[in-house]
């Protein structure tokens, strides 16, 4: 292919990944609520003017909390939001009146969201189960009215305390499917194909590189009503790891898959090498990538004949179970079901999810390649009015006797 076919072809790549509704990066600046001020009223009614002290407490800011929704499977729903703010606690007024609490504002974000610091790339938390909620930004707390700091040598105190300042963040929402396995391989490797012969998915398929450009996921059927999901990413190609291609940008969507399925044409010059470059990029993406388990796959031998599939399965690498397959005939479709279930089954492989579900580790972000993702980004003037009033009310006047 030519340098000029090649320019067209990503340049068609990114406009259609520009239009696309899978959005799995997104930044948003969220903002908590401030604290209600305490109120330093002083008590005064008929034949009562000396009442005392009777301010109360202002109210607590609005938090921001994100929680796990599995109806979400996108962050589309949060392209457009780029602010997020919660509501400010209500001021204390007299009688001991408590101010009323700020709004909370939640955020529902899919499983396995990933949360970053925008202006440092720290990693701060994820959310992996439907219904999880996760505090992002508390609230500040209200101010203690004058009630509160009476004694029995200041009967009358006419201070109260001011609320707790209200938190603000940009942060980085990352998304990351969650899946039992995960589909890798070169462009054409006939991942997409694959998908749609064992689910109801119907991922886009044509004779040429990169076909996919977003992942997509299908739940295959399994004997007994049981069920596993399926995730297809774009293919990756050699030196992925340095930028090249497009695969590199949603390798993340595997890194929770308990399976790895290492697709490879049975017509390709050398299987055992073309794996091992995809075994390779791996490791320099994440190296904890290669405890997972992993079946190899050798795709499209409907054009093989006998002779040559036992002449290719003496080339193949002996430390990793194979199979071949043809998801247009059929062939093999129904050992690799198997081959799957009892991998993802496998006593070592729940022992391997439980122990990497709990030490998992995240890795902060690099803060130069976060704003080289969202240099294309309009970042919109957003201002915002203090509805705090710097003159104070009746309520904080200083009565003579």
């Amino acid at each position: 292919m030519n340098t000029q076919g090649v320019g067209c072809l990503f340049l068609r790549l990114f406009s259609y990944m520009a239009e696309s509704n899978f959005i799995d990066y997104v930044r948003i600046c969220c903002r908590s609520g401030k604290g209600g001020r305490g109120s330093a009223h002083m008590h005064h009614a008929k034949y009562n003017y000396n009442g005392g002290p009777d301010g109360g407490d202002g109210g607590r800011g609005g938090h921001i909390i994100l929680r796990g929704n599995r109806n979400y499977w996108t962050l589309l729903h949060l392209r457009y939001e780029r602010h997020v703010f919660a509501g400010h606690g209500g001021n204390g007024s007299e009688c001991r009146s408590h101010g009323k609490d700020g709004e909370d504002r939640y955020i529902d974000v899919p499983c396995g969201t990933v949360v970053y610091n925008a202006e440092t790339g720290e990693y701060i938390c994820d959310v992996t189960d439907d219904g999880q909620e996760v505090v992002l930004l508390k609230g500040g707390r209200g101010g203690l009215g004058n009630w509160n700091f009476r004694t029995a040598t200041n009967q009358a105190p006419r201070y109260a305390q001011p609320g707790e300042p209200m938190q603000e963040m940009t942060v980085i929402l990352e998304l990351k499917l969650l899946a039992d396995v995960g589909l890798v391989g070169f462009p054409n490797a006939g991942k997409s194909t694959l998908v749609s012969s064992l689910s109801s998915a119907k991922p886009k398929i044509a004779n040429y590189p990169f076909t996919t450009l977003e992942p997509s996921l299908g739940i295959v059927p399994y004997r007994d009503g049981q069920s596993f999901v399926m995730a297809d990413i774009p293919g990756i190609i050699e030196g992925a790891s340095e930028g090249k291609g497009l695969g590199l940008r949603f390798l993340r969507h595997i890194e929770r898959n308990s399976l790895l399925l290492f697709m490879v044409p049975g017509d390709a010059d050398d299987i055992a090498k073309e794996y091992q470059i995809l075994l390779d990029e791996l490791t320099k993406f994440n190296p904890e990538l290669l405890d997972k388990q992993r079946i190899l796959a050798i795709t499209k031998v409907d054009m093989l004949d006998d002779e040559l599939v036992q002449m290719l399965e003496e080339t193949l690498p002996t430390d990793i179970p194979h199979v071949f397959i043809s998801s247009v005939t059929e062939t093999g479709i129904a050992t690799l079901k198997d081959m799957l279930w009892a991998a993802m089954n496998s006593e070592s492989n729940k022992i391997a999810m439980v122990i990497n579900k709990e030490n998992i580790v995240h890795r902060n972000k690099d803060v130069k390649k976060l704003d080289a993702d969202f240099a294309d980004w309009e970042d919109e003037d957003y201002e915002y009015e203090d509805d705090d009033e710097e003159i104070e009310d009746l309520d904080d006047f200083e009565y003579e006797d």
